[in-house]
């Protein structure tokens, strides 16, 4: 638990928009410029008076490579304001803070914008290693000659046939298995069934539709920001939800990463998605200068390391030990947030803390944590629905959480997330 008192300001995000199989409206950059610039209009103080910006983001474009500066940059902070850039895959956002956090408890900061951002429908396609050697040899030739020699021996095979960066991405190079594939191995582990995760998929798709119908989540009510394209198109809502969601429908959907034995589908797995998120971070010092009113703070952290092939139970192992620390139990948090990389990852986490064996051997406990109230699990949906633009997810659920415990009266919730290659993280946070 932390020294001293880490508060959180404010917070935005865009709309999470999903993936449609080519490259999105908006850059990684354009995301967190838009949702950074309405986020900080808003506020008592000056983009210029903050002491640096934070950006979590697991895939930049090769334009835009530390993000964080350009976003800072983009969004009037001034050349004095470092911004810099941060990755953990799928925790970005949530590294983004925590460097903060860190920074401000250290004295270095009094007031930090840190968030995450990707734009996933803008991976790139790559050529293999045939076609880039072709392309080396053919920049040898001199000649016309030499180099019509070189076009014919063109492999067009390997011209055809691109390296999916988001594919490779996604591929832990430790076991050699998508993440997908990693979901499946806790399915087996924990005996979670394709009904189980269909139907876990279903519950999300229906909470995320009955928050935006609320307003929770609908642009202007505090936590999403509408997004404005160069013709003046407005996306307000996140659009990857789908509001005729059922079991029999995701039924007729074929595994994707064990075609054989599997029961991880698309259905049941995170959206592919563009979308960014920002907190504002602040001690109290910086409170008590610009007149701030925060709406929580963050009251602790963890990181956990784990077996990649099991990289789903990552929450698990980095929200037990903060659980420990303050001496509370599962139900002792009013509101969980544990991002939904996969129906089956989620249900795995809730079946391992009931696993008596997984307890004592895993987490060095006496005996089983217990079983979890899913009514104060994601109780406005995940992504799942939402989709989860790595970089952004961890940054959104905390924000969510936050928002989240004040519209319920509630006072205290845990964060978590699991982390390709065999990491978890988690934040216990407390709103105002």
């Amino acid at each position: 638990m932390y020294a001293k008192y880490v508060y959180v300001v404010d917070g935005a995000r865009t709309p999470f928009l999903k993936s449609k199989n080519r490259p999105g409206v908006f850059s990684a950059g354009d995301l967190a410029t838009q949702a950074g610039r309405t986020l900080l209009s808003r506020q008592k103080f000056a983009p210029q008076d903050l002491d640096e910006v934070i950006l979590g983001c697991a895939a930049p474009s090769v334009d835009e490579v530390n993000i964080g500066r350009v976003a800072a940059l983009r969004m009037g902070c001034g050349e004095k304001v470092p911004g810099w850039t941060v990755m953990r895959n799928c925790a970005s956002g949530m590294q983004a803070l925590d460097s903060g956090i860190n920074n401000i408890l250290a004295g270095r900061s009094n007031l930090v914008l840190a968030g995450g951002v990707d734009a996933l429908s803008r991976a790139p396609l790559l050529y293999n290693d045939k076609m880039v050697n072709w392309f080396s040899d053919f920049a040898k030739k001199r000649s016309s000659g030499e180099k019509a020699g070189q076009f014919l021996k063109l492999p067009f095979g390997a011209l055809l046939a691109p390296v999916i960066g988001i594919m490779k991405g996604l591929t832990d190079p430790m076991v050699g298995l998508l993440m997908g594939q990693t979901a499946e191995n806790l399915a087996h582990r924990f005996g979670i069934t394709r009904e189980q995760m269909d139907s876990f998929s279903v519950r999300s798709h229906k909470r995320v539709c009955a928050a935006q119908d609320a307003g929770h989540l609908a642009a202007g009510g505090g936590e999403v920001e509408a997004l404005y394209d160069k013709d003046g198109n407005a996306y307000t809502l996140d659009d990857g939800v789908r509001r005729d969601s059922s079991v029999a429908n995701l039924a007729k959907l074929k595994p994707f990463f064990d075609r054989k034995y599997g029961n991880v589908t698309p259905g049941n797995s995170s959206q592919i998605t563009d979308g960014g998120a920002w907190l504002i971070l602040a001690s109290e010092e910086a409170v008590k200068r610009h007149g701030l009113t925060p709406i929580g703070r963050i009251l602790d952290s963890q990181w956990a390391g784990l077996d990649p092939a099991q990289m789903g139970l990552g929450p698990v192992h980095a929200a037990t030990p903060i659980l420990r620390r303050h001496g509370l139990k599962l139900d002792g948090v009013d509101y969980w947030e544990i991002n939904e990389a996969f129906a089956a990852q989620v249900l795995g986490c809730i079946a391992a803390w009931k696993d008596e064996k997984y307890c004592k051997e895993q987490l060095g406990l006496d005996g089983a944590l217990g079983a979890m109230d899913e009514e104060k699990l994601n109780v406005d949906g995940g992504a799942v629905a939402l989709g989860h633009p790595v970089g952004a997810s961890g940054a959104r659920i905390v924000l969510h959480l936050i928002r989240q415990l004040k519209r319920k009266n509630a006072k205290k919730g845990m964060a978590s997330i699991c982390i390709g290659g065999g990491l978890g993280g988690a934040m216990l946070v407390e709103a105002f």
